[in-house]
């Protein structure tokens, strides 16, 4: 999807998918970092992005949970979570929350998870991130989102043209029917791997990341 910016332009690619169909996981190895591709490489998923932010010696900076082992310490209820987890009626539950709307509680039982900020897109679709919150600078970007039909959405710019403000507004005011959205590290870390049907995507990161979400089909 193109993106106008003044005199600049940047092309998202957008993967939309159906909770009931793929499997959602995050991967974390801090003593082995791996650029996108190489984590691709390794396992084989159907789709790879990059996770959060971390550390200069790789350590994640949010709570990361992956296979039921959790790392790191909880954001405030100014970050955002990705969570995969038991849902109250049964069965698996995905989700893309606000953590001031729907806050992480260790009593919880989920088998993955991923924090981030900021959050910008809050539920209902309301644009989270305004100007005067953002500093103008353009980047790569990364995102996971989920809307309204409750998919997954994963959304990355490579050209590093857009600053986190107008992706916040391009989100809101687009016809993704987005109920929340959150950034993932962007810069450097953006990455994301597709290979579905004969359909590729290789934007691969620029450095070596530890933490990823990947998905499978089921």
């Amino acid at each position: 999807m193109r993106v106008e910016t003044g005199e600049m332009a940047e092309r998202l690619a957008i993967v939309r998918l159906d909770p009931a169909t793929v499997r959602f996981r995050v991967h974390y190895n801090p003593s082995a970092p791996r650029t996108v591709s190489a984590w691709a490489g390794q396992l084989q998923p159907l789709l790879v992005v990059n996770g959060g932010y971390f550390t200069p010696e790789n350590e994640t900076a949010g709570l990361l949970i992956s296979q039921g082992r959790a790392w790191g310490r909880p954001y405030g209820d100014f970050a955002g979570m990705f969570a995969v987890g038991s849902s109250p009626v049964g069965g698996e539950e995905v989700s893309v929350r606000w953590l001031r709307d729907r806050p992480y509680d260790p009593a919880e039982s989920l088998t993955e998870a991923l924090q981030s900020f900021p959050v910008l897109i809050k539920p209902g679709g309301v644009m989270g991130f305004p100007a005067d919150a953002d500093d103008g600078r353009p980047a790569r970007r990364s995102v996971v989102a989920q809307d309204w039909q409750g998919r997954i959405l994963v959304i990355v710019a490579p050209r590093g043209t857009l600053s986190l403000h107008a992706l916040a507004r391009f989100l809101a005011e687009s016809d993704l029917d987005l109920d929340v959205a959150l950034n993932l590290d962007g810069g450097f870390s953006t990455g994301l791997w597709l290979k579905a049907d004969g359909t590729a995507v290789e934007i691969d990161s620029l450095v070596p990341v530890p933490s990823i979400i990947t998905a499978d089909y089921r």
